[in-house]
C-alpha cells in the first residue's frame, strides 16, 4: 500500500509541474498585463521599469521555475490587478468555492445514488419515469440556463431566495462560512442545486445502468435460487459490485464540480475562486490564473488518490493482485 501511495504521489508531482508549464505557456500570449495596470500617460521608461519589477522581461523558463519554486512554498506572487498577494486572494475566496462544491457534491451523491437504485429496481414505476425525465433535463440543459431559470422563478417571480451573493458570513479564524447564518443557507440553495444537477443525473444514470447489468449476473440468480431476501440481494450483493465503476466516475465528477463551478459562480455572482478567475482573465492577471489552475489540478490529484485507495476497500480482487 505504501509503495502504491508513493508511486501516486510521484506521478502527482509530475502532473502539477506539467499543469504549471501549460498554464504559463498559454497565459504568456493572452495579452500584456502592463496595459491593464497603467494609464495612457505612462511613459515607455516607466512601463519598462514596471516590467522589470514584475520579472516579465525574464525568459519564459526563468519565470516558470521561479513561479514553481515560490508556489511550492505557498507563494503565488502578487496580483497584477489588485496589487495584493495571490495567496491572500485565494485565502479569502477559497472557503466560498469549497462550501459550494461540498454541498453540491453531497446533493449529487445522496440524491443521485438512491435515485439510481430506485429506478433500477422499479423500472416501470411512475416515480422512476419521473426521475428519468428529470435526468434528461439535467443532462440536456446547460448549467448557466438552469441557473438563470432558477433566478427567474425563485428569485424574481416568487421572491423566495436571493438571486446573487453569498449572504451573511461568520469568520472562524481565516475561514469565512455561511453555514451558520440563515441568509447564508438561503443564498446557497440555488447555486448548489444548479451545480449539482448535472452530476446528480449522471450519477443516477450510471448507478441505474450498473445495477441493471449486475442484476442479470449469474451470482445474483444463484442468490435468488438459494432463497435469499430481495433486500439482502439488492443492497449487499448487487450494490457492492456496482460501486467499483461508480466510484471511478463519481470521483472524477466530484473533482469537476470544483473545476466547473466557474459558470455557477458567474451566474449567481458567488464570491469564490471561479469568479476571481473570470475577472482575472479580463485583466490578464497571470499569477492569479496560474495559481487557480494549479489549485484545481491539486484537488483533482487528491481526489484521484482517494478514489484509487477506495478501490482497495471495495474490490478485494485488487488487494489479491497487489499481494
Amino acid at each position: 500500500m505504501l509503495n502504491f501511495i508513493a508511486q501516486r504521489v510521484l506521478q502527482s508531482i509530475f502532473v502539477m509541474l506539467a499543469v504549471g508549464l501549460i498554464a504559463f505557456a498559454m497565459f504568456r500570449y493572452v495579452g500584456d498585463p502592463i496595459n491593464n495596470m497603467v494609464g495612457q500617460d505612462t511613459t515607455l521608461e516607466q512601463r519598462a521599469e514596471m516590467r522589470k519589477q514584475l520579472g516579465l522581461d525574464d525568459p519564459f523558463l526563468v519565470q516558470y521555475v521561479r513561479f514553481i519554486g515560490n508556489a511550492a512554498q505557498g507563494d503565488f506572487g502578487v496580483s497584477y490587478r489588485q496589487r495584493r498577494p495571490v495567496s491572500d486572494l485565494i485565502e479569502s475566496r477559497l472557503p466560498a468555492t469549497l462550501e459550494l462544491s461540498l454541498v453540491s457534491a453531497l446533493m449529487a451523491l445522496f440524491l443521485g445514488i438512491p435515485m439510481g437504485i430506485y429506478t433500477a429496481l422499479k423500472r416501470n414505476g411512475v416515480l422512476s419515469r419521473s426521475f428519468m425525465a428529470l435526468s434528461l433535463i439535467g443532462i440536456s440543459l446547460p448549467t448557466f440556463l438552469i441557473g438563470i431559470l432558477m433566478i427567474l422563478v425563485f428569485g424574481v417571480m416568487l421572491r423566495w431566495l436571493p438571486s446573487f451573493g453569498r449572504g451573511d458570513v461568520v469568520q472562524l479564524g481565516w475561514w469565512s462560512t455561511g453555514f451558520l447564518t440563515k441568509s447564508g443557507w438561503q443564498s446557497l440553495i440555488m447555486p448548489a442545486f444548479t451545480l449539482a444537477l448535472f452530476q446528480m443525473t449522471l450519477i443516477m444514470r450510471l448507478v441505474r445502468a450498473e445495477m441493471l447489468e449486475v442484476m442479470q449476473a449469474d451470482f445474483i440468480k444463484f442468490a435468488r435460487a438459494r432463497g435469499l431476501p430481495d433486500r439482502l440481494i439488492n443492497f449487499r450483493h448487487a450494490l457492492k459490485n456496482t460501486l467499483v465503476p461508480v466510484i471511478t466516475i463519481t470521483g472524477l465528477q466530484l473533482g469537476s464540480i470544483i473545476a466547473f463551478s466557474i459558470i455557477t459562480e458567474t451566474v449567481f455572482q458567488w464570491p469564490g475562486m471561479g469568479l476571481l478567475f473570470i475577472q482575472s482573465i479580463g485583466a490578464v492577471d497571470i499569477p492569479v490564473m496560474a495559481a487557480y489552475l494549479l489549485l484545481i489540478a491539486f484537488f483533482f490529484v487528491i481526489i484521484n488518490l482517494i478514489v484509487d485507495l477506495l478501490y482497495f476497500a471495495v474490490d478485494p480482487r485488487l488487494r489479491v493482485q497487489k499481494a
